[in-house]
């Protein structure tokens, strides 16, 4: 069994190697474009969108919350893939009507260099957590944590994903991404073949596996849709792929995108809630594999490898572009240096795999510490200033921070169960970012 793990994950990462293509030029390295200067169709774009989202962790997360909560924990982490629609719209319009080439072009005209700064910060810290706790989720199919196997599988994944998108940039993150969508599908479909012929594992069971009540994950799906707001605008991941086609196809990528990934998050959730129904408790993903026997295994394997490669390519590929071309002088905007900010990026990035953090918490700035992140993106128009900028997105990172150090009044939790402390941080959150930034505004008009 270990030996085919073994020669899935090498083989996946020479084929990948092979088919990727080789980026001269700046345009195709950093911006997708083909050798003729084509930019990516709706199914490219749509396909990479959905693949470099439905990451390792994203999948365990869906089949835990499945393990939990039933339909409702997986609906409730699907919402968040209604940020596509959020941020598609939004990015239509800077590009349509704002005439903004990115992100980093828009903060800076409207906010100032600071601004500018600041963000960049916000998400260079993200993508440094990308690199380590997908890799992880990785290393924990081929080995216990802190065993060499564990280890051995981590370099191996993590070199391999560098080796192909260090030879075409995002031009080779968007084709592999295609190709790895596909390989999702398939796999996720040979997975629920294994699942759904088992007893009582009809699809109106797996309909009526929740209660959709706050304390049995409700307080998640509203949070999750207080969350997509913001959530989507400090992820270059996402957001660099908003101005790579045209703003039509854009667009209509962003909305295929929305549904598409809402819908596979929510039927891989089945896996846990098959765990659910079986007593079974841990990772859920890993241990209905182990349940249902190797093919399984091997499927589920494969699904994480190719997930989280698809996250990991498209992070390097972003972190290149935010060090060299949003933030770089137009010296050192080559792509050779776009091909050392990688390198840098794995060195860095791989170091926290040694001591052992824990792969679901604080793995990415959370989505509640930017959510001052809304009202800069969602009031665009509006001539706002530095202050308004600094007050809203100041303002979320203190919330995220009294949220996770558990300081938040509970008089003004009215829910109970998990997640209830989520839900009305963000609630009580969002309303206060939005009055902060507009007080400037305010002033100003006066």
């Amino acid at each position: 069994m270990e030996i085919i793990q073994w020669i899935l994950l090498i083989g996946f990462g020479v084929l990948f190697f092979i088919l990727a293509p080789y980026s001269k030029t700046i345009g195709s390295f950093f911006s997708a474009a083909s050798h003729e200067g084509k930019q990516p169709n709706v199914f490219l774009l749509t396909s990479s969108l959905v693949i470099s989202w439905i990451f390792a962790k994203s999948i365990t997360n869906a089949a835990n919350l499945g393990l939990s909560f039933g339909i409702v924990g997986g609906v409730a982490y699907g919402v968040y893939y209604f940020s596509f629609l959020i941020a598609g719209w939004v990015i239509y319009q800077l590009r349509v009507q704002g005439g903004f080439r990115s992100i980093h072009e828009f903060l800076k005209s409207q906010y100032g260099r600071s601004a500018l700064i600041f963000f960049s910060i916000l998400i260079a810290f993200r993508l440094f957590n990308e690199v380590w706790s997908n890799t992880m989720v990785i290393g924990s199919y081929f080995g216990e944590q802190g065993t060499a196997s564990y280890y051995w599988a981590i370099v191996v994944f993590t070199l391999l994903t560098l080796a192909y998108t260090l030879k075409g940039g995002l031009r080779s993150s968007l084709l592999t991404d295609a190709i790895q969508m596909i390989f999702f599908g398939v796999l996720l479909f040979i997975l629920l073949g294994f699942i759904l012929p088992q007893e009582d594992s009809s699809i109106q069971k797996i309909i009526h596996s929740g209660e959709w009540k706050m304390s049995s994950g409700v307080n998640l799906v509203l949070a999750a849709f207080l969350q997509i707001f913001s959530y989507p605008f400090h992820d270059p991941v996402l957001t660099d792929r908003g101005f790579i086609a045209s703003p039509k196809v854009t667009l209509k990528s962003f909305f295929f995108a929305s549904f598409i990934g809402f819908l596979c998050i929510v039927v891989f959730s089945v896996v846990g809630i098959f765990a659910q129904w079986q007593g079974l408790e841990g990772q859920a993903a890993v241990e209905v594999s182990k349940l249902l026997g190797t093919g399984a295994m091997l499927a589920m394997n494969f699904i994480m490898v190719t997930s989280a490669a698809s996250t990991l390519d498209s992070t390097f590929s972003s972190f290149s572009k935010l060090a060299i071309i949003d933030l770089g002088t137009e010296k050192i905007q080559t792509v050779q240096n776009g091909r050392i900010a990688m390198v840098v990026l794995v060195l860095i990035g791989t170091i926290p795999v040694f001591f052992n953090p824990e792969i679901l918490s604080a793995t990415t700035v959370s989505g509640t510490m930017v959510m001052g992140l809304a009202p800069v993106f969602i009031l665009w128009k509006l001539k706002g200033n530095a202050l308004s900028f600094h007050l809203s997105v100041g303002l979320g990172v203190i919330l995220g921070i009294i949220l996770t150090l558990g300081l938040f009044p509970e008089s003004l939790i009215l829910s109970t169960g998990k997640y209830a402390d989520l839900l009305w941080v963000n609630l009580w959150g969002l309303i206060a970012c939005f009055i902060v930034f507009l007080i400037p505004i305010f002033i100003n008009t006066e």
